[in-house]
């Protein structure tokens, strides 16, 4: 006789296995490990890959969306995720991840010596995971930057 599956602990279980690859993510950006950050993509060349970084048009295939984190990491020197607000939504093999990317980052500095100024920035994003038979795998990365007050300030400031 077989024993009723406990629906609450497997839910449990793959909302903590996808809060764990979306960590994955942003740590591997953090060490600036393209070979990692690559492993947590769906493998081969779906088009259906797709990522929006805050500022850039949609990315589209496995190849242009790495290509775009290998120019990230290329011209950043320090970067670090403070993750806020974070939800998970799931229905059967897909996961939809929301946060609030707090980040500090920095590339280098003129002379060449030292960090540059580092510089925050929030970003609103959303991560959708698809389960594979090696685990939950990045689809689609989108973040869109956050205005802050003194940014909605300077627009509304346009008085003569």
């Amino acid at each position: 006789m077989s024993r009723p599956r406990d629906e609450h602990a497997e839910a449990a279980a793959d909302i903590a296995a996808v809060e764990q690859a979306n960590t994955a993510f942003y740590e591997a950006m953090e060490r600036g490990d393209f070979d990692d950050l690559s492993g947590l993509w769906l493998p081969g060349e779906d088009l259906t890959v797709s990522c929006v970084h805050p500022g850039w048009p949609v990315l589209t295939g496995r190849g242009e969306v790495l290509r775009s984190y290998a120019l990230i990491m290329a011209n950043t020197e320090y970067i670090q995720f403070f993750l806020t607000d974070v939800g998970v939504s799931m229905t059967g093999d897909t996961a939809l991840v929301t946060c609030t990317e707090n980040i500090l980052s920095g590339g280098p500095a003129e002379d060449g010596n030292a960090l540059g100024p580092l510089v925050g920035q929030l970003v609103v994003a959303t991560n959708v995971f698809r389960r594979t038979p090696d685990g939950w795998k990045l689809w689609s990365h989108h973040g869109s930057p956050v205005l802050t007050e003194s940014d909605e300030d300077e627009e509304e400031d346009t008085s003569p």
